[in-house]
């Protein structure tokens, strides 16, 4: 399981520009299309220092090429991101990313060690190789993910709860400031799935910020304090008490979407029954 103490603290430098602090994401009328149809369209979105904040919407709202554009994976039509007041180009080092899993070639013939010390070469550069520095680190971010007993394991012969956490512990060599991942939860057991919300909280407690993509609005509330609704524009964001109603839900998935609701309603029994908000 993931521990606290394992994280360093963030430097205040990080956060800082000319003496003023500024948020972590700062997306600007970010446009993307394919093949002239928009995947995006003039997302105006800011993500506050420190927060669990989780991207939800239908399929095919762009949840996912949101996290791709801010990292450069795809090409924006218009607009800008900034990762604490500069471009992404700019501050590589200062984030992680987690794919999606049906993204990977999990087939490549590589161990659970070397997955991991992959995520040390954005501060080592493509001439210095990972010595024992590296390899070290990278055992301990496996330990702490409970995935050392598989450093020397295939990557393909793992289950997918354990290669999703190979892939957190790749990220967690990173030492970033702010951490992308793409449904994290997908196809995972039980087990892994406890060891990533435990991630979660420890990377909040050092002052990180993690923007995930989910699908599961029933453990959403549970996992995050902050929420983008997306379908290609931004319908809402902010903390969850404020933005996750059934009218914002009801933009988001359109009135067909009873589930949302129902979701939600549960939430709200939820909230009532622990004397939260009115």
């Amino acid at each position: 399981m993931f521990s606290p103490s394992a994280v360093k603290d963030p430097s205040p430098a990080a956060a800082m520009q000319t003496g003023v602090a500024v948020a972590p994401v700062e997306i600007n009328d970010l446009t993307v299309a394919y093949r002239d149809k928009p995947v995006l369209q003039d997302i105006d979105l800011t993500i506050p220092e420190g927060k669990l904040a989780a991207i939800i919407g239908p399929n095919g709202a762009g949840k996912s090429t949101l996290i791709k554009a801010a990292l450069g994976l795809v090409p924006a039509t218009a607009g800008s991101v900034r990762i604490y007041g500069k471009p992404y180009a700019e501050q590589r080092r200062l984030v992680g990313y987690v794919p999606q899993r049906s993204s990977v070639d999990w087939d490549f013939p590589t161990t659970a060690l070397d997955v991991v010390m992959m995520g040390t070469y954005g501060r080592l550069g493509w001439i210095r190789r990972p010595g024992p520095a590296e390899r070290d680190c990278a055992m301990r971010c496996l330990e702490q993910v409970g995935m050392a007993p598989y450093a020397d394991r295939q990557i393909s012969q793992l289950s997918g709860g354990q290669q999703q956490r190979v892939f957190l512990a790749r990220a967690l060599v990173q030492d970033a400031q702010i951490y992308f991942m793409d449904e994290p939860f997908v196809g995972v057991d039980a087990v892994t799935e406890r060891a990533i919300v435990a991630l979660l909280q420890a990377l909040q407690q050092q002052g990180k910020t993690v923007i995930c993509v989910h699908h599961d609005l029933d453990s959403a509330p549970d996992y995050f304090d902050w929420v983008a609704l997306l379908n290609v524009r931004l319908i809402a964001s902010g903390p969850f008490a404020s933005t996750f109603t059934a009218d914002n839900l009801r933009k988001t998935y359109g009135g067909t979407m009873k589930a949302a609701i129902a979701h939600f309603r549960h939430f709200e029994e939820d909230r009532r029954g622990l004397g939260i908000g009115n």
